[in-house]
Protein backbone atom coordinates (compact mmCIF):
# COMPACT_ATOMS: atom_id res chain seq x y z
CA UNK A 1 0.00 0.00 0.00
CA UNK A 2 1.63 3.41 -0.59
CA UNK A 3 1.01 6.15 1.33
CA UNK A 4 0.71 10.05 0.35
CA UNK A 5 2.72 12.86 1.49
CA UNK A 6 2.15 16.13 0.96
CA UNK A 7 4.78 18.40 0.89
CA UNK A 8 4.50 22.16 1.89
CA UNK A 9 8.17 23.35 2.27
CA UNK A 10 8.48 26.76 0.85
CA UNK A 11 12.43 26.68 0.16
CA UNK A 12 11.80 25.21 -3.29
CA UNK A 13 15.98 23.28 -3.06
CA UNK A 14 14.62 21.75 0.49
CA UNK A 15 11.86 20.66 -0.96
CA UNK A 16 13.22 18.76 -3.84
CA UNK A 17 16.34 17.27 -1.69
CA UNK A 18 13.00 15.96 0.74
CA UNK A 19 11.16 14.79 -2.48
CA UNK A 20 13.99 12.83 -3.88
CA UNK A 21 15.02 11.28 -0.93
CA UNK A 22 11.19 10.06 -0.43
CA UNK A 23 10.84 8.81 -3.97
CA UNK A 24 13.93 6.79 -3.71
CA UNK A 25 13.77 5.56 -0.26
CA UNK A 26 10.19 4.07 0.21
CA UNK A 27 7.09 3.48 -1.36
CA UNK A 28 5.89 6.91 -0.80
CA UNK A 29 3.31 8.65 -3.10
CA UNK A 30 4.75 12.77 -2.55
CA UNK A 31 2.58 15.35 -3.83
CA UNK A 32 4.31 18.76 -3.48
CA UNK A 33 1.31 21.60 -2.75
CA UNK A 34 1.23 25.23 -1.99
CA UNK A 35 -1.47 24.44 0.50
CA UNK A 36 -1.93 21.63 2.79
CA UNK A 37 -5.05 19.68 2.67
CA UNK A 38 -5.24 17.88 6.55
CA UNK A 39 -8.80 16.63 5.52
CA UNK A 40 -6.66 13.81 3.25
CA UNK A 41 -5.40 10.94 5.27
CA UNK A 42 -1.93 11.30 5.02
CA UNK A 43 1.66 12.71 5.86
CA UNK A 44 1.92 16.55 6.10
CA UNK A 45 5.16 17.84 5.96
CA UNK A 46 5.79 21.00 6.85
CA UNK A 47 7.75 24.43 7.33
CA UNK A 48 6.07 27.51 9.52
CA UNK A 49 4.57 29.18 6.35
CA UNK A 50 2.35 25.88 5.70
CA UNK A 51 1.93 25.49 9.27
CA UNK A 52 0.27 29.24 9.54
CA UNK A 53 -2.09 28.23 7.15
CA UNK A 54 -3.32 25.61 8.87
CA UNK A 55 -6.71 26.71 11.41
CA UNK A 56 -6.00 25.56 14.71
CA UNK A 57 -6.98 23.00 16.80
CA UNK A 58 -5.19 20.65 13.77
CA UNK A 59 -6.87 17.53 13.04
CA UNK A 60 -4.58 14.47 13.90
CA UNK A 61 -1.35 16.93 14.58
CA UNK A 62 0.69 13.39 14.75
CA UNK A 63 0.46 12.76 11.36
CA UNK A 64 2.42 16.53 10.58
CA UNK A 65 6.31 16.15 10.47
CA UNK A 66 7.50 20.17 11.03
CA UNK A 67 10.22 22.00 9.32
CA UNK A 68 11.88 24.20 11.26
CA UNK A 69 14.64 26.70 12.21
CA UNK A 70 16.26 27.20 15.87
CA UNK A 71 13.26 29.15 16.74
CA UNK A 72 11.91 28.41 20.14
CA UNK A 73 8.58 30.52 19.68
CA UNK A 74 7.90 28.03 16.62
CA UNK A 75 8.74 24.61 18.90
CA UNK A 76 6.35 26.20 21.49
CA UNK A 77 3.58 26.49 18.75
CA UNK A 78 4.23 23.33 17.46
CA UNK A 79 3.85 21.57 21.07
CA UNK A 80 1.03 23.70 21.57
CA UNK A 81 -0.87 22.51 18.26
CA UNK A 82 0.24 18.71 19.06
CA UNK A 83 2.75 18.43 16.46
CA UNK A 84 5.34 15.13 17.67
CA UNK A 85 7.34 15.29 14.75
CA UNK A 86 9.48 18.25 14.46
CA UNK A 87 13.36 18.37 12.59
CA UNK A 88 15.37 20.91 11.98
CA UNK A 89 16.52 22.06 8.21
CA UNK A 90 19.88 21.47 9.66
CA UNK A 91 19.58 17.72 10.72
CA UNK A 92 20.41 14.91 8.01
CA UNK A 93 18.24 13.95 5.16
CA UNK A 94 18.09 10.60 7.10
CA UNK A 95 16.69 12.31 10.35
CA UNK A 96 13.54 13.45 8.06
CA UNK A 97 12.59 10.88 6.20
CA UNK A 98 12.94 8.49 9.86
CA UNK A 99 10.22 11.16 11.27
CA UNK A 100 7.71 10.79 7.96
CA UNK A 101 7.93 7.18 8.50
CA UNK A 102 7.07 7.16 11.83
CA UNK A 103 4.13 9.62 10.56
CA UNK A 104 3.13 7.20 8.43
CA UNK A 105 2.76 4.33 10.87
CA UNK A 106 0.66 7.29 13.00
CA UNK A 107 -1.81 7.75 10.04
CA UNK A 108 -3.03 4.55 8.41
CA UNK A 109 -5.14 2.69 11.34
CA UNK A 110 -7.50 -0.85 9.88
CA UNK A 111 -10.96 -0.21 10.22
CA UNK A 112 -12.23 -1.94 13.05
CA UNK A 113 -9.22 -1.28 15.25
CA UNK A 114 -9.90 0.24 19.07
CA UNK A 115 -6.94 2.21 19.39
CA UNK A 116 -6.67 4.89 21.90
CA UNK A 117 -5.41 8.22 20.71
CA UNK A 118 -3.46 10.46 23.10
CA UNK A 119 -1.56 9.12 26.27
CA UNK A 120 -4.76 8.41 28.03
CA UNK A 121 -6.34 5.19 27.63
CA UNK A 122 -9.97 5.37 25.96
CA UNK A 123 -13.25 4.73 28.44
CA UNK A 124 -13.79 1.34 28.51
CA UNK A 125 -10.53 -0.32 27.47
CA UNK A 126 -9.10 -2.54 29.82
CA UNK A 127 -6.39 -1.98 31.97
CA UNK A 128 -3.87 -3.58 33.48
CA UNK A 129 -0.73 -3.25 36.01
CA UNK A 130 1.96 -1.29 35.05
CA UNK A 131 4.05 -2.20 37.80
CA UNK A 132 7.15 -3.83 36.84
CA UNK A 133 8.14 -7.32 36.75
CA UNK A 134 11.45 -7.58 38.77
CA UNK A 135 12.61 -10.67 40.74
CA UNK A 136 13.78 -8.83 43.70
CA UNK A 137 16.44 -12.29 44.71
CA UNK A 138 19.37 -11.29 41.86
CA UNK A 139 19.28 -7.52 41.56
CA UNK A 140 22.85 -5.88 40.81
CA UNK A 141 23.90 -2.51 41.91
CA UNK A 142 25.52 0.23 39.69
CA UNK A 143 28.83 1.11 40.71
CA UNK A 144 29.52 4.91 39.56
CA UNK A 145 33.43 5.37 38.82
Amino acid sequence: MMQTVQLAITDGAYAAAVHDALSHSCAWHVESVDRPDPTRQCVLVLDQPALERLLLPLANPERIVLIVHKDRRLLAQAWEAGIVSVVSEADPIDTVLLAIMAAGLRVYKPHGHNVARGISPTPGSASGSIAPRISHSGLKRCRIQ
